[in-house]
């Protein structure tokens, strides 16, 4: 009888300190931020590392041919992007890590992977032209920041997330700004473990701007030696750098 005594008074100790925990921890609004940025940093540091992937460099304006499967006047995600920018990213002609003729409206560290949200009949050979423009559903399994909000109609979940980008001793970052190269639903590897599905311009997974590839010491434009390790991050994890102004 005493045992269960004992018993039933450790139930009721136990629940008292859990409400007495509860009440004081509502009181410090502090320590549930602080509790939050632990949670979200630990969702950082969850994102995979892609090494010695291969990078070839684009540039908005850059025409079909010489390397280019596209018209990069426009994105994925911007029929307008030779607008929007202000003009073509010239690759060969630089100021920094400008264009000379001109100072860009958008960041000029963009890069892109091969993973689009949307569906796009010009960039795959079956597609229902239903679908065209209309968000994968299967997005929302495989893009790690999906949950985060509400994403309304025709709202990219992939436009400007940010990317670490290591390349020998040198780390750079830059927004996701496009889709390729020549694949554009390979999510294994974009958001997995895997190896590009992609087996042109050596195995290449990713492009990466002029001004990327200044940062990151790349040599020419399609070198098989331009590998990156590479991951990503999140927006408030970005250091100040030449990518922030």
């Amino acid at each position: 009888m005493l045992l269960k005594l004992m018993k039933i008074l450790c139930i009721i100790l136990l629940f008292l300190c859990c409400i007495a925990l509860a009440v004081y921890v509502l009181s410090r609004p502090s320590l549930i931020h602080q509790y939050s940025n632990k949670i979200t940093d630990l969702k950082y540091h969850l994102y995979p590392l892609h090494k010695q992937i291969t990078a070839t460099v684009f540039w908005v304006g850059e025409p079909i041919g010489n390397g280019s499967s596209e018209d990069n006047s426009e994105s994925v995600y911007d029929p307008k992007w030779l607008e929007h920018y202000g003009g073509i990213d010239d690759p060969y002609q630089r100021k920094g890590y400008f264009p000379v003729s001109f100072i860009p409206k958008q960041n000029p560290f963009y890069l892109d992977v091969p993973y689009n949200d949307f569906y796009s009949c010009y960039l795959t050979e079956h597609c229902n032209p239903n679908q065209e423009g209309k968000r994968k559903p299967d997005s929302y399994l495989h893009v790690y920041w999906a949950h985060e909000k509400r994403w309304v109609d025709g709202e990219s979940m992939m436009k400007n997330r940010w990317v670490k980008l290591i390349h020998r001793n040198k780390v750079c970052y830059g927004q996701n700004e496009d889709a390729g190269p020549y694949q554009y639903n390979d999510y294994e590897y974009v958001f997995g473990t895997a190896l590009p599905k992609n087996k042109l311009a050596n195995n290449a997974g990713m492009d990466v701007s002029p001004a990327l590839r200044d940062c990151l010491g790349f040599s020419g434009l399609n070198n098989d030696e331009n590998s990156v390790d590479w991951q990503w991050i999140d927006e408030r994890n970005v250091p100040e750098g030449p990518w922030r102004e």
